[in-house]
């Protein structure tokens, strides 16, 4: 059974503090979760205000489906962070 993670690294300039890095990281995790049924956690730099690494995880019977699904995440977190969204990556386990 293919697992697809998607790493998504951030960098929120704008933060002024764990607060606000955790409302941006807040918003993208509910949007992602609701619109796509996956799941989705801080991975790095849990205490540092203006970055952060999250890692997106979905599972399928079909490795062609889980790509798939992931680049549909991809884009819709790019439409949502724009600039924050420094660099991504897709690994299949």
């Amino acid at each position: 059974m293919p697992v697809g993670l998607l790493t998504l690294e951030l960098h929120i300039q704008h933060a002024q503090s764990l607060k606000d890095k955790r409302q941006v990281l807040r918003s993208l995790k509910d949007r992602l979760r609701a619109k796509f049924n996956v799941a989705v956690a801080e991975l790095e730099h849990h205490e540092m205000w203006q970055r952060s690494v999250v890692g997106v995880v979905t599972l399928s019977n079909d490795e062609g489906h889980v790509e798939e699904s992931l680049q549909h995440v991809l884009a819709e977190a790019d439409s949502l962070l724009g600039p924050l969204l420094v660099s991504h990556a897709v690994e299949m386990i």
